[in-house]
């Protein structure tokens, strides 16, 4: 059986060659119909995977804010920090008293500086930057370096005041950078520090005894709570659920959902007209392809029933026309990769002055071209089933008769 089958495979081989202008217009009206198509998804998952990346490169896009202040625990924090849609949550203190006044010996201003928390995994850092430990270290936003002419390894002062019991005091904190954050980070004057160091300067600002530093205050309450925090959610698709449950639980929340579901939205509204296009082309070429094959078994009766008379069977008669298509189907598809491929590069050569250092405006992924072979495989050989039926009702005394 394995030999009849390589005979068949060769047999069709050497008809298809030997037909070969036939053979050539049938893979070039493949081509022509997979060709643009794989433009047209090129186009399609190359601009709408450059939003995304976009998006996702952005942390602000997955950040979630709380809109009103509310009283949350250590516990709650806890709790957040376990659930699987969440990448990163840190507590917040009061913004107001989270700010403070940073001066260096490299600069004769005194800047107000925003204080965040951070802590391992921040998504506002980028991998590999030293994080603050203890309350003496600090990671500075491009404004407030810039602003105070210092970097990695500096030290800058920072300065609180309060009013207590009547009379202004001021601390003052000697604070050594660490690194500076790439500008997207933080836009403001701003510095990354422990949530130790802001829960000091609040308690400082309180009016709250800070014993770390010796500064004088009411005993500390027993449970601390803090107005807000900081979370981002792990991947895109987690932000509408995340923000659900926080609306859920009563806290009244920001995002960027809108955005996100505009590049959604475009996302399924160019694949619905990707299908549409698609389906019509591949209906259509099945359609040419099934009459085209009808009629070249209509015009090999003889040759088909000669096969028969010499010991093909009737499913070997059948598969025939289907192996045909099947080379119909890996040549025309290769060469649609081809015509892709230059029509790809020419529309991303002449975007690249618009486009971001590595986009690609037109772009597919090898499983998209493995997809791409195996639906025109699938198509070519449906409209070959055609064909074959009508092969498999040619009786071998045809053959005969015409010899």
């Amino acid at each position: 059986m394995l030999k009849r089958f390589r005979d068949l495979l060769w047999l069709a081989g050497k008809d298809y060659r030997n037909e070969w202008q036939m053979s050539f217009f049938s893979v070039l009206a493949l081509a022509a119909v997979l060709g643009p198509m794989l433009i047209l998804f090129g186009l399609k998952f190359g601009i709408v995977s450059g939003m995304v990346d976009k998006l996702v490169q952005n942390p602000a896009n997955r950040e979630i804010r709380n809109t009103r202040s509310a009283h949350f625990t250590r516990a709650w924090f806890e709790q957040m920090a376990r659930r699987p849609d969440v990448a990163f949550v840190i507590p917040r203190t009061r913004r107001i008293a989270a700010t403070v006044q940073l001066r260096s010996r490299q600069a004769s201003r005194i800047i107000p500086t925003e204080l965040l928390p951070t802590a391992p995994g921040d998504p506002l850092l980028p991998a590999g930057t030293p994080l603050p430990r203890d309350v003496d270290e600090v990671v500075l936003s491009d404004s407030a370096a810039r602003r105070l002419n210092v970097g990695a390894g500096d030290v800058v002062e920072a300065s609180v005041v309060r009013q207590y019991r009547g009379e202004k005091e001021r601390v003052h904190l000697p604070l050594k950078v660490l690194a500076v954050a790439p500008p997207s980070a933080f836009a403001r004057d701003g510095g990354f520090v422990t949530l130790d160091l802001l829960e000091a300067i609040e308690d400082f600002r309180d009016g709250i005894r800070v014993d770390r530093f010796g500064w004088v205050g009411e005993a500390p309450p027993a449970t601390r709570y803090y107005p807000g925090f900081r979370l981002y959610a792990r991947r895109l698709r987690d932000v509408t659920g995340l923000r659900a449950a926080l609306i859920d639980a009563g806290i009244e929340v920001h995002t960027r959902a809108r955005d996100i579901e505009i590049v959604q939205s475009i996302d399924r509204n160019l694949t619905t007209l990707f299908w549409i296009v698609a389906v019509i082309g591949l209906v259509g070429y099945t359609l040419s392809l099934s009459a085209s094959l009808w009629a070249h078994v209509d015009r090999k009766r003889r040759e088909l029933s000669i096969l028969r008379l010499v010991g093909f069977r009737t499913g070997d008669i059948v598969r025939y026309p289907m192996i045909q298509a099947a080379y119909t189907g890996l040549l025309g598809w290769a060469l649609a990769v081809a015509i892709y491929a230059g029509v790809a590069g020419a529309i991303n050569h002449l975007m690249a002055p618009q486009m971001p250092p590595g986009q690609r405006v037109c772009h597919l992924l090898p499983g998209h071209l493995l997809l791409a072979l195996l639906l025109t495989l699938a198509a070519a050989v449906t409209a070959a089933a055609l064909a074959g039926y009508r092969a498999a009702r040619i009786e071998p005394a045809e053959g005969l008769r015409e010899l």
